[in-house]
C-alpha cells in the first residue's frame, strides 16, 4: 500500500493545485507528507473552481452484479465503468468496460444507456459449446420478447394462466436476460409485477435491483425517492451503494459525494466498493482527488482489491505514465495479487499507445498462453490491440482460429480491427459471416461496420448500410445514432449530422452518447461557429450531461477560431465547478475580451500629449 500512497502524490500533481470537495484522512505520516486535512469525509464545496478534467470510456461501462444467495440468484446493482482503451473520457458514455465484481458474484452486463436502446444479439457462444446455466434464456424472458408491444404485466398474467410457475430463480434469470439486452424498462415492469402479485417476498437484493432499474429508467431523483418506500429493515448499505454506483455512472459528482457522506452518517462501514466508486468518479472528473481516496482507505484500514489497482493502472496509462503504471503493477504483486486478464489487456493497450511495441507484444503473448485454441476466449481482447500495433498478420492468425465457427464478440472485434488496418473488404467479409451466424441481427451488429465506413469517410456505403438496417427491421439506438452522426461528420456534412441528432432526441429511444454530441460540437468549434457550438452545449445540458472540461474546451475554441471575445467565460466555469487546465486557460486567454496586447499596454502607458 505504501507504493500506492507514494503514487498518490503523483495523482495530485497531475492537476492544478486548487480544488474543492475532497476526501480527507487522519494525520498519519502519509497524510502529513501529502498535506491533507483530517476528518474522513467529504468537505463542502468552496467558492473556487476546481479541475473537472477528464481523461480515459463507454461508454460510460456500467455493469451489473449477479448475486448468489442460498442457491438463488438476483441481479441487482450497477457500477460505473473503468475505461480501458486509452481514449479520453469524452467517450465515457459511449460504451462500457469491465467492472468490479465481488468474489461471491457472477458478472452481468448492464449499462446506463436508456432502456429503449438497441438490444443485443442472440448468439455469443460458438455452436456446439456448452452454455453456462446463467447464459440460458428463461421462459419468462421468452414470453416477454415474443410480445414486445404488450406491457409485461399482461404478458405474464397470461403466462401464469397457462399453468407456468413463477419462482425466484426464474425471475432472477429473466432479469439478467433483460438487462443484458438493455431492456431496462421491461426489467422494471417485471420487478413491479412480481412485487404486486406477491409471488415471493422481496429481500434487500430485490429492492436494490429495483432501485438500480429506477435510476436507469427514471433518473437519480426518482431512485432517491424510491429509497423512502423500501422497508427500513432492508434499507441497508447494499441499497445505498447501488444508488452511489448510479451517481458515478452518470458522473454526478455532487450527488455522489453527498451520498457517500450520508452512508457514513448512517453508520454504514466504509467499504472498498464505495471507495472504488469514488476512484472511478474522480478518474473521470478530478484526478487530484484520487490521492485523497487512497489516504482515506489507509486511515480506515481498507485493503485495495484487484479492481482498485485496475483503476489506478488505468489512470497512469491515460497520463502516459508508463513507469508509474509498472510501479503499481509491482505493488499489486507484492500484495499477493496477480494481474487479471483485464489488467494485462490495459497494460498492453497503453504500451501500444505509448510506442512500447515490444512490451505490448510480450504482454499479449502472456495473455494468449500456450494455445490460442484452448484460450480462445481472449481472442476478442487480443485482436484490437494487435490491430493498433499494425500487426495484420497476428490479427489474421487469431481470426483463422475463430473464423470457422465465430462468436459474436470475435466478429465485432475483427470488424473493428480490419477497419483500423484499412482493410475494409475483410471487415465486410467478417460482417457478412456474422450476419449468417445470427438469427435476428440487431443494430449493434450493423453499427460495427458502420463505424468502419465512418472512419474511412465512405458515406455512400454507410447510407446503403443504414437502408439495409431499416429493411431488416432494426430499432436504432444511441450506439447506432453515434455511428451515423460520425459518418456524416467525417464526410464534412455537419449540418446533416446535427439534424440527425435532433431527430434521434425526439424519438426518445435512449440517451444519445456524450461522444455523439461532441463529434458535432468539435466540428462547429473548428469552423468557429459560436452559435451552433453554444446550441450543442445547451443540448448536452438538456440531455442530462453535466458540464465538463471537455465541453468548455470545445466551446472556447469556437470563440477563438471566430475571433470573438468570450465575455463571462470564467464565471460560467465557476458556476459549473469546473477548473481550467493549462490548455483551457491558454484558450481562454486568447478569447479574453480584456486581454492586454503590446499595443494596448503602450497606449495605457502613454501620456495624453502623445495620443
Amino acid at each position: 500500500m505504501w507504493a500506492v500512497r507514494r503514487a498518490s502524490t503523483q495523482f495530485r500533481n497531475q492537476g492544478l493545485a486548487s480544488r474543492v470537495s475532497r476526501i480527507c484522512c487522519g494525520k498519519t505520516e502519509v497524510a502529513r507528507c501529502c498535506s491533507v486535512p483530517c476528518n474522513a469525509e467529504i468537505i463542502g464545496t468552496q467558492e473556487k473552481v476546481f479541475d473537472g478534467m477528464l481523461c480515459c470510456t463507454r461508454s460510460y461501462s456500467s455493469s451489473s452484479i449477479f448475486l448468489k444467495s442460498h442457491g438463488e440468484v438476483c441481479f441487482f446493482s450497477s457500477q460505473a465503468d473503468t475505461k480501458t482503451n486509452g481514449e479520453d473520457d469524452d467517450d465515457l458514455e459511449d460504451g462500457f468496460s469491465d467492472l468490479e465484481t465481488p468474489q461471491d458474484t457472477v458478472p452481468g452486463d448492464g449499462d446506463d444507456l436508456s432502456s429503449a436502446s438497441e438490444g443485443e444479439g442472440s448468439v455469443d457462444t460458438a455452436v456446439g459449446e456448452k452454455k453456462s446455466p446463467l447464459s440460458r434464456t428463461s421462459e419468462i424472458t421468452k414470453a416477454i420478447l415474443n410480445a414486445p408491444a404488450l406491457p409485461v404485466s399482461k404478458v405474464l398474467d397470461k403466462w401464469v394462466e397457462e399453468g407456468n410457475e413463477v419462482t425466484r430463480t426464474e425471475v432472477s434469470l429473466a432479469m439478467l436476460n433483460l438487462r443484458r439486452r438493455r431492456l431496462f424498462v421491461k426489467a422494471l415492469q417485471l420487478s413491479e409485477w412480481v412485487e404486486a402479485k406477491k409471488h415471493f417476498e422481496f429481500d434487500d437484493k430485490n429492492y436494490a435491483s429495483r432501485l438500480d432499474l429506477i435510476a436507469k429508467v427514471k433518473g437519480l431523483y426518482s431512485a432517491e425517492n424510491y429509497i423512502k418506500q423500501i422497508p427500513e429493515s432492508f434499507r441497508n448499505e447494499k441499497v445505498y451503494r447501488t444508488l452511489l454506483a448510479n451517481c458515478v455512472s452518470t458522473t454526478n459528482v455532487k450527488k455522489g459525494e453527498q451520498l457517500f457522506n450520508k452512508m457514513k452518517d448512517l453508520g454504514f462501514p466504509i467499504t472498498c466498493f464505495a471507495c472504488n466508486q469514488l476512484l472511478l468518479l474522480y478518474k473521470r472528473t478530478d484526478k487530484k482527488k484520487i490521492a485523497d481516496v487512497l489516504l482515506l482507505m489507509e486511515k480506515e484500514n481498507i485493503k485495495p482489491t484487484i479492481f482498485t489497482y485496475q483503476i489506478l493502472i488505468d489512470v497512469k496509462g491515460q497520463a502516459n505514465d508508463i513507469t508509474g503504471m509498472e510501479q503499481i503493477v509491482e505493488t499489486m504483486k507484492d500484495e499477493g495479487l496477480e494481474p487479471s486478464t483485464e489488467i494485462q489487456t490495459l497494460m498492453a493497450r497503453y504500451y501500444a499507445a505509448s510506442g512500447e511495441k515490444d512490451k505490448a507484444e510480450a504482454v499479449l503473448k502472456e495473455i494468449e498462453g500456450d494455445d490460442i485454441k484452448k484460450n480462445r476466449w481472449v481472442s476478442r481482447m487480443l485482436i484490437p490491440i494487435y490491430a493498433s500495433l499494425g500487426r495484420g498478420d497476428e490479427v489474421d492468425r487469431i481470426w483463422n482460429v475463430c473464423e470457422h465457427n465465430p462468436r459474436l464478440e470475435e466478429c465485432l472485434a475483427v470488424i473493428e480491427a480490419w477497419g483500423q488496418l484499412n482493410q475494409v473488404e475483410k471487415a465486410e467479409e467478417a460482417f457478412e459471416k456474422m450476419l449468417k451466424k445470427l438469427k435476428k441481427p440487431s443494430s449493434k451488429h450493423y453499427t460495427a461496420l458502420l463505424k468502419v465506413y465512418a472512419n474511412h469517410k465512405m458515406l455512400s456505403k454507410g447510407k446503403d448500410l443504414v437502408r439495409r438496417m431499416g429493411e431488416s427491421g432494426c430499432l436504432l439506438g444511441p450506439l447506432t445514432w453515434d455511428a451515423i452522426v460520425k459518418l456524416y461528420v467525417s464526410a464534412g456534412e455537419v449540418e446533416k449530422a446535427d439534424s440527425i441528432l435532433g431527430k434521434a432526441i425526439k424519438q426518445k429511444r435512449g440517451k444519445p452518447l456524450f461522444s455523439t454530441y461532441m463529434a458535432i460540437m468539435d466540428k462547429y468549434a473548428a469552423k468557429g461557429d459560436v452559435h451552433n457550438a453554444e446550441k450543442m452545449f445547451q443540448m448536452m445540458r438538456q440531455g442530462g450531461y453535466t458540464s465538463r472540461l471537455r465541453q468548455f474546451q470545445a466551446l472556447i475554441l469556437a470563440y477563438v477560431n471566430s475571433k470573438t471575445p468570450a465575455y463571462g467565460f470564467s464565471d460560467r466555469l465557476k458556476a459549473d465547478n469546473v477548473f481550467p487546465n493549462k490548455s483551457l486557460a491558454a484558450l481562454m486567454g486568447q478569447a479574453d475580451p480584456f486581454k492586454k496586447t503590446a499595443l494596448s499596454e503602450l497606449l495605457e502607458s502613454c501620456s495624453p500629449h502623445w495620443i
